[in-house]
This record gives C-alpha cells, structure tokens and sequence, in this order.
C-alpha cells in the first residue's frame, strides 16, 4: 500500500462549536456543514496543506458508517501535529488557539531532542502539538 493520507477525520459531539473553533478561532478555510439533509451524512471539511483535509464529523456518525462502537473518548490515542518555522510561530499559534478556546495541555517550551513544542485540546479533547522542528525546516 502506496501511503497517501488525504483526510483525517475526527470524531466531535457537537459539529457547530468545532466548525466555529476551526473556523474562526484558528482560521482553518472550510465551506462549513456539508450533508446535513442526509441521516449520519452533516460534516465540515477544512483545506489544510495542498492535498490534505481535516473533516469534523459526529462521533455517533463515525461509529455508525464504520459498524463499530463509539466508546469513550481518549485524548492520548493520537495526536495531530503542526509543524512550524519558528520558536515564534510556536508561540503564536499556541495563544491564538488559546484564545480561541482550546485548552493548553503543554505550555510551548524547548524539548529535550533540540526543538520547541507545546500542546493544547480541541474543545473535544484532540491532541494537538505545535512544534518546531530544527530538522524539519520547511522552505516557502
């Protein structure tokens, strides 16, 4: 299997506070809820670098299209990682998500391997690092 991730999708209780957090709390491009007149089918898809979405869907409707059990939410299972240029833009984006309502797990700060990080949650509880990677310095 060829790997090519083109959207990753996380499960949320309630679809209008995320589009609201993703949308004008972090500025993510998005056409808002799509699908609404179908039962299980109302999502949002948000533009993230070229070729990749991030879809906000209901949890229930997730476990219903996969046949599987919902469960309890765990904020370990995963985390979405943002690479960024700068100890700065590290430092931006976590105030701006701050701001925007997330909560801050990981205050920024430098990290053990020579890069600066910081983590906070979505407002379902999504892990979500910024960091900056001394190795991973991506061209403009």
């Amino acid at each position: 299997m060829k790997p090519n991730v083109s959207v990753i999708t996380i499960g949320v209780e309630n679809l209008q506070k995320s589009v609201h957090f993703y949308r004008d709390g972090l500025g993510f491009p998005t056409e808002g809820i799509v699908g609404e007149e179908f039962e299980n089918g109302a999502v949002a898809f948000f533009d993230l670098q070229a070729g990749l979405k991030l879809a906000v869907w209901k949890r229930e409707s997730i476990a219903h299209e996969a046949g599987v059990e919902a469960g309890q939410p765990n904020p370990a299972e995963f985390t979405l990682g943002h690479n960024v240029n700068s100890k700065a833009e590290v430092e931006a984006i976590m105030e701006k998500a701050e701001r925007a309502g997330a909560f801050i797990t990981d205050p920024a700060h430098e990290t053990f391997w020579g890069g600066y990080s910081g983590h906070f949650q979505d407002p379902d509880g999504h892990l979500w690092e910024i960091v900056w990677n001394p190795a991973w310095i991506e061209e403009d």
